[in-house]
Formats: structure tokens, sequence, C-alpha cells
């Protein structure tokens, strides 16, 4: 019975946190993830990340990043997909050079440095969303943006990863083209199936004689294009976004809507950021102090820059163009995957892996405080004029 344990910790000291975050004028999310530092290893040592944690964890980013597609204009996504594209673009190619200077700074032969570059590359909105969602900005153009951004980023940097595990590492080749073509497949498959089927099925089966037929079939097609994404090299997250977006072209979107937040936010999403927090633990870093603090600090400033740079060239103004890069800058769970696999293709020096992590942590603390601080004045604007495109 230790994870009824866990349950009643995290749920308890997330909702504390995450008031007093509100009362300090910052982003509930932020004290949720400080949570997790806390009652983890780093600290008090009250949680461990166990397996429990990890599949409670897992369901809780798929439900988030599945209500981030419920909630998304799609006729917004549409007209700022050039925006997400070059912000995606910017947002690579900077951290890359960024993540490849430090690593060449600090002594690492050039594969590891290429390998740190792509790391630093990956975005993960997860984060981003929940103070998107706080702030009521996540239908925005900046919003959209960021999250079409993110899509296009999670290609890139998947087909870069792949593209140095086939060449520069000791792990299993990889087929470029079948890599491509199972991107290729995916978005072709979740294209046809949330037009053509997923609008019939939730129909259909939503009369079915059963308790809430309409939140269980959702939550079907949610898991089930999770699945798809990952079997297509996808991450997952992707997948639930998509399926999030098919039901939201839906006349149920709404009861959908209602109906998963209570699911997701009163067990699920709160471990998701407690587990984040979970795997910081600061043995063994004494000695690379500088590494983590230099790291730190390219990760945040290139994902930022870049991110600003493909929003300003395809017609932002400066302060929506620095939101759009803040909501960039978490790598999260995206980054810490990478990094796993990076550490079994012997492309990541094992000594660096916590360091790393850490460096990984702390870019999904700084987002949060850093978006707020963007889009506040977004908002204020916003309601007089308005802002963007």
């Amino acid at each position: 019975m230790e994870f009824v344990w866990y349950l009643v910790l995290i749920l308890l000291f997330t909702k504390l946190a995450g008031d007093l975050s509100v009362r300090l004028g910052q982003p509930a999310v932020l004290g949720k993830l400080i949570v997790g530092i806390l009652l983890g290893p780093a600290v008090l040592g009250w949680i461990d990340s166990n397996e429990f944690i990890h599949y409670v964890s897992e369901i809780g980013v798929l439900l988030l990043m599945f209500i981030a597609g419920l909630e998304t204009d799609v006729e917004q996504l549409k007209k700022n997909w050039k925006s997400a594209v070059a912000v995606a673009v910017g947002g690579i190619i900077l951290p890359f050079i960024g993540g490849y200077g430090v690593a060449e700074l600090f002594g690492f032969s050039v594969n590891y440095a290429l390998f740190m570059g792509v790391l630093f590359s990956a975005t993960s909105v997860s984060i981003s969303v929940q103070v998107l969602k706080d702030l009521d900005r996540l239908g925005s153009k900046e919003g959209t943006t960021i999250l079409g951004a993110a899509v296009v980023d999670d290609i890139l940097v998947v087909i870069l990863l792949a593209f140095m595990m086939s060449f520069l590492g000791t792990g299993q080749e990889i087929s470029m083209g079948l890599l491509i073509g199972k991107k290729v497949l995916f978005f072709v498959g979740v294209i046809i199936a949330g037009w053509l089927i997923v609008p019939h099925v939730l129909k259909w089966l939503s009369s079915l004689k059963v308790t809430e037929p309409v939140i269980s079939i959702a939550l079907v097609v949610c898991f089930g294009f999770s699945y798809f994404a990952d079997l297509m090299g996808m991450a997952g997250i992707i997948g639930a976004f998509a399926a999030g977006i098919a039901i939201s072209q839906t006349a149920l979107k709404h009861t959908v809507e209602q109906k998963i937040e209570p699911i997701a936010y009163s067990i699920f999403v709160p471990v998701f950021f407690v587990s984040i927090g979970l795997n910081v633990s600061f043995q063994g870093v004494s000695q690379q102090v500088g590494f983590i603090v230099v790291l730190t600090i390219a990760a945040v400033l290139t994902k930022l820059l870049g991110g600003a740079l493909g929003a300003r060239i395809t017609g932002f103004n400066n302060l929506s163009s620095f939101a759009v890069g803040a909501g960039m800058v978490s790598r999260g769970e995206v980054a810490l995957i990478i990094a796993s696999t990076g550490l079994q293709a012997g492309l990541l020096l094992p000594e660096y892996f916590t360091s790393v992590v850490i460096v990984v942590i702390l870019t999904t603390l700084i987002a949060p405080p850093l978006l707020k601080i963007l889009f506040q004045p977004q908002s204020k604007l916003n309601s007089s004029k308005e802002i963007g495109l």
C-alpha cells in the first residue's frame, strides 16, 4: 500500500504548493514542480520514482496534452503554421549550437558534443500548456504557435537523434527511410482517423446504455492515438494532442472537455508534475557545478532567442515573439527520454547523466515564471487591441 501513501503526499502537497505559488504571484505549476524536488530523493526522500509513479505520470502527461488539443483553435493553428515551422527551426538551430558549444568548452569529444546539441534542441510544452491554460492564453496566436512548433520540433529532433544513433552511436543502426516513412504514416493515419472515423465512432458509441460512454470512448481515442504515435517513433504526447484536436471538431467537444478535466487534474496530472522533480539528485555533481550553470544559461537563452527569432521573422511583434520563445524553453520529459536513449547508445557520458537531468529540470522550472512575465503584459494589451500578426 505504499503507492497509496505516495498519492496522499502528492495530492495534498501539490494543491497546497499550487495555492501558495498563486498567492506569491507565480503559476501554480511552479509550486507543484518544486514539490517533486522537495519530496523526492534530492531533499526529503519521502517519495521514490518507482514504476507506479512512472505509469501514472505517463497517463497524466497524455491527458494534459489531450486537453490542450481539445482547447486548440484549429483555425488559428492553420493560420500560424508558417510561424510554427519557423519557431521550431529557430528553436533547434540555436540550441544545437549552444549545446554543442558548451560541450566543446568543457572538453567533450565531437560525438558527445553533437549529441548534447541534439538533446537541448528538444522541447516539451506540457508544462507550458498548463501555464498558458492558467493564464487563459492557450487559444491565442502565441499559444497555438507554440503548440504547432512543438509538433514540428518533435519530428525534427527525433530524426536528428536517429541520424546520430545510426552514424555515431554504439547501438543498433536506424534506417532513415523507415523512420521518415513512419512519420508520414502517422500523420496520414491520424488525419484520416480524425476526419472520417472518430466523429462517427463517438456518435455511435455515445448512445451505449452504460455509465459515461462518451468520456470512455474519448479516452480510447486519446490512448489509441498515443500508442499509435509511439509505434511510429513519435512521442506519445503528439498522439494525445492529435486526438484532442480530432474530438474538438465534433459536437461532443464540450462534453468531453468538462468530464476529462476532473479525471486528469484530480490524480494523474499532479503525479506527472511531481515525477519531474523526482528525477533530481544532487549526488556526485559537486565537481560539475560550472558545467550545470553554463549549460543551463545556454539552454534557456538559445531556446528563448531561437523561438523568438522564428516568431519575429513571421510577423509577431517583439513582446509576442519572446512570449513564444519562452513557451519553448522547457525540455521536460522529452529531453529526459532522449538523454536516457543517448546513454544507452553510448552518446552521453554516464558521469554527466545526472548533471544533464538537472539542467533539463532547471529549464522546466524556469519556464513557468518566464512565461508569466512575458504573457501578463500580453493579456493587458490584448484587452484594448489585437496583438501579434
